[in-house]
């Protein structure tokens, strides 16, 4: 009878889950703060309609699994070497003063130093699978400010690893600093060498699956590597999470990657929406309603002692305002991994039940708003903008040096982004001796761009400031075509501000945002999937040998 009760709890929190992400679409609430209050709702604590926590779990760690592999495939090794000075210098500093200032504060509060330091590791990590499943939905992962926040991410989870570590040495007066740093030098050489077996082992392998062109051979190879790769790391205690994000990495780096993308969609969904409902039954409303004022406080410190460190990593790194301010947004909470932390430092009782239950709450409330926090972080980040001595002091652009030349400039045409289509804009442009300037917030599209001896520079589009350096009065046109959305309508809006009679042409990427796009002040919209459509009708017309015009 035990397998029919798992059976039903999983269709309790399965028929649950279905109906409140339901209604919460219908009132435009975003899906995963839905599971969170399905798993609220039918967690022990709760109406207690599913009491078997371990189960759940279980399966909501191989949701966080695939989660981290999925986007080990998006992240390839040569792409994330590009994000290296994201990774290690703002990563340090967010890991590094989290920890820090949290330790102050608990001091302060006279906490021992074991349990501030925890306290410190509990706060320093973000929720990965939540704040790259929300941008992923609202397609920013390869945004500016999607690239910056996944680059922190990476940093913490690579510092999970040591952390988890040193929780037993903390809550052990016997132990050394050296067996800490003897089994910190074990993992590193464990990564290395199932690194290196992955990288000679699996192209080897996915090549013969392929061979045999049996789609469901293929499919269970590729999750036989995910979690093959995640097991193996994690018995060599290393964290699951990060030996599945390496073996992303590794078939990420082959030809295979996007199927493999595409094959393992469906098993993610399902397993990461479990993680989310397991996180809101973790919730105990009988401990959190006599504790609420302290929780709050807690959650109030936190999510805005973490927006402004990561914001101040941004300005260090010399990002835009607007970069900074919607990467603080999306990390301001705490991560599953820090209850991972708390539950291996439970045994050791060096944090009060209370404090640690109180963390807890607080964590998981951060969780639960971080879906609103990102839909509201454009705004945050437009607010941030009109701070003009910030923005005089750090938001970061060659665009003031450039004024003079764009001051002489006139009927020009202003380019907003140097991917694909801004490159071969600008080619033709250059090849009918048009005057133009490109302006991109991607400093490897604007090395790119100088190397091609282009009039490119670096700034962000959705600054009116910058857009007036660029001569946005005098200028004939503004072409938008970058790949975040929500940076597109901010241009739009900036653009209108600086030069209401200004031209502006706008690529989007879906049909359903010419409305919004042209209430910001577009002048035309051009939309990917109709001129896609289009195409494709075109090119099969012509094969069945009609004459298209």
């Amino acid at each position: 009878m035990h397998e029919f009760d798992y059976l039903r709890d999983m269709v309790v929190i399965m028929g649950i889950g279905v109906a409140i992400v339901a209604i919460f679409h219908r009132f435009k609430i975003p899906t995963i703060a839905g599971f969170i209050v399905a798993g609220i709702l039918v967690g022990p604590k709760g109406l207690g309609l599913v009491n078997d926590i371990h189960q759940v779990q279980l399966l909501a760690e191989i949701g966080v699994t695939l989660l981290l592999f999925g986007i080990g495939l998006e992240f390839p090794l040569d792409r994330l070497r590009r994000l290296w000075k994201l990774v290690l210098i703002g990563g340090f500093i967010q890991v590094g003063l989290s920890i820090g200032i949290t330790y102050a504060i608990a001091r302060f509060i006279d906490l021992s130093w074991e349990a501030s330091l925890l306290v410190g590791f509990i706060v320093a990590v973000s929720s990965t699978a939540i704040v790259l499943k929300g941008l992923e939905q609202r397609g920013e992962i390869d945004a500016p400010h999607g690239r910056f926040t996944v680059g922190i991410l990476i940093f913490q989870d690579l510092c999970v690893v040591p952390m988890i570590m040193i929780i037993p040495f903390l809550g052990d007066s016997e132990a050394t600093s050296g067996g800490m740093i003897t089994t910190l030098i074990e993992s590193v050489v464990i990564i290395g060498v199932v690194l290196v077996a992955a990288r000679l082992v699996v192209p080897k392998l996915m090549d013969m699956v392929a061979r045999t062109r049996q789609r469901h051979l293929f499919i269970m190879t590729v999750l036989l590597v995910c979690i093959g790769t995640a097991w193996i790391s994690a018995n060599a205690g290393v964290s699951l999470a990060l030996g599945a994000f390496l073996a992303g990495l590794i078939v990420g780096g082959s030809e295979y990657r996007h199927q493999a993308m595409a094959d393992i969609f469906s098993f993610r969904e399902v397993f990461i929406s479990i993680f989310f409902v397991s996180v809101g039954m973790l919730m105990d409303l009988t401990a959190i309603i006599p504790n609420i004022g302290t929780i709050l406080i807690l959650l109030v410190g936190i999510m805005a002692g973490k927006y402004l460190i990561v914001f101040l990593a941004g300005l260090i790194l010399r990002l835009p305002l607007r970069v900074s301010a919607m990467a603080g947004t999306a990390l301001a909470q705490i991560g599953e991994f820090s209850f991972v932390m708390l539950g291996v430092a439970a045994g050791f009782e060096f944090l009060e039940p209370t404090h640690a239950s109180n963390l807890m709450a607080a964590a998981v409330f951060s969780m639960l708003l971080t879906p609103f926090a990102l839909s509201f972080a454009p705004s945050l980040a437009a607010g941030v903008g009109k701070f003009r001595v910030l923005t005089r002091i750090w938001n970061v652009t060659s665009a003031e040096e450039a004024s003079e030349q764009s001051a002489k400039m006139k009927d020009h045409i202003m380019i907003g982004g140097y991917g694909l289509a801004g490159h071969d804009l600008a080619r033709a442009l250059k090849d009918y001796d048009i005057p133009h300037v490109i302006v991109d917030i991607n400093p490897e599209n604007v090395s790119l761009g100088l190397r091609r001896s282009e009039p490119i520079i670096y700034g962000d589009i959705t600054s009116p400031e910058v857009l007036s350096h660029l001569g946005a009065s005098q200028a004939k046109s503004f072409v938008i075509v970058v790949n975040d959305q929500t940076a597109i309508e901010q241009a739009v809006k900036a653009a209108r501000s600086v030069s209401p009679d200004l031209h502006v042409l706008v690529r989007t990427r879906y049909l359903q945002d010419v409305n919004r796009l042209t209430e910001a002040g577009a002048a035309e919209v051009v939309v990917a999937e109709v001129v896609t459509a289009a195409e494709v009708v075109s090119t099969i017309l012509k094969l069945s040998g009609v004459k298209v015009l």
